[in-house]
């Protein structure tokens, strides 16, 4: 039965959240400045408007490189700049510390981005740190970017088997206290469960795709998946091609994104799946070109006959809930 509503209309109406990305990056280090519209990369203010696109969580990731010595600094210095596109573009770019920040931002035009922190590399083993990054506006941390860190083990080190450290607990457990939104993307399987042991609050995984349909291991096996619903969190698509598919990873499509969709509402419903594109900081599939090609994920998922309901929810209602639970 065709649907009784254009998918463009749809769009320009929902919330559309994106769970992740790593734009900011190239705004401190290339100088793209994130304004202006490019033809490089993914994402800046004119193709997220024209992408439809509401609200943006920002990565202030760590690069290898200052893990070890400088890691403070260098996710200031990302943090820096969304607060410069802030102050620099108030009517067009917000940056929200509440859900209803992202609505009002919606109401007026303007575009909400989330700061985050990937990586606890970022704290330098201090609950004052985390702190103070809330105090600067960090509404979302995730733990780990594949590496050990002071709080926990990424998934690069699963031979260890280890979680969280006691300084984890300590994050968890203050993140919480803040309303500081925490993301298992890129923990290690034991440290998926002990997050989602100790927090009081939902979690989410930002960008992580489903393991049974891509072998891949940053991807989320179907238990994970549940115990994230299970709390009341949701599960982020991600467009990484090769969390699509492993094996050839040049063939990806757009279909591997709906298809992730689709699977993960097959096993914990339509309340707990959101998107998170990690957008310039990966490989797209081969028929998503930038931040503008999100309205064909809601053509093409009112084309497989979704109903108009849960399209709203996946575009960013779930993750406006999540946000609203944790930030107020």
């Amino acid at each position: 039965m065709a649907a009784s509503f254009s998918f463009q209309s749809l769009h320009a109406d929902a919330l559309v959240i994106d769970g992740h990305c790593d734009s900011i990056g190239h705004q401190l280090e290339e100088g793209r400045w994130l304004g202006d519209r490019h033809v490089q990369g993914h994402v800046d203010l004119p193709r997220l408007r024209e992408g439809g696109v509401d609200a943006q969580f920002f990565a202030c990731y760590v690069p290898v490189p200052y893990q070890r010595h400088g890691a403070v600094t260098h996710a200031l210095e990302r943090l820096d700049q969304l607060h410069l596109l802030a102050e620099r573009q108030p009517d067009r770019f917000v940056l929200a510390r509440c859900a209803d920040d992202i609505l009002r931002a919606k109401a007026a035009g303007q575009i909400a981005g989330i700061a985050g922190l990937e990586g606890a590399e970022a704290l330098d083993g201090s609950i004052g740190v985390l702190r103070h990054f809330y105090r600067l506006g960090i509404r979302n941390l995730g733990l780990a970017w594949n590496h050990r860190n002071a709080a926990c083990d990424g998934v690069a080190e699963n031979r260890s088997k280890g979680g969280l450290t006691e300084f984890g607990v300590q994050v968890v457990e203050e993140c919480n206290r803040l309303g500081i939104l925490l993301d298992v993307s890129h923990l290690s399987p034991a440290g998926v469960a002990d997050v989602l042991a100790v927090s009081r609050q939902p979690v989410i995984a930002s960008h992580s795709n489903a393991y049974t349909l891509c072998a891949h291991p940053r991807n989320l096996t179907d238990a994970q998946v549940e115990a994230i619903a299970a709390g009341g969190g949701v599960v982020g698509v991600t467009f990484v091609d090769l969390f699509l598919n492993r094996q050839n990873p040049q063939a990806a499509t757009l279909d591997d994104v709906v298809a992730q969709i689709e699977y993960l509402l097959s096993r914990v419903g339509p309340e707990h799946v959101s998107i998170g594109s990690d957008f310039d900081g990966c490989t797209l599939p081969q028929d998503i070109q930038d931040t503008t090609s999100y309205p064909q994920i809601t053509q093409r998922l009112v084309e497989r006959g979704h109903p108009e309901r849960v399209i709203r929810q996946i575009l960013g209602e779930n993750l406006l809930r999540v946000l609203r639970s944790v930030l107020g």
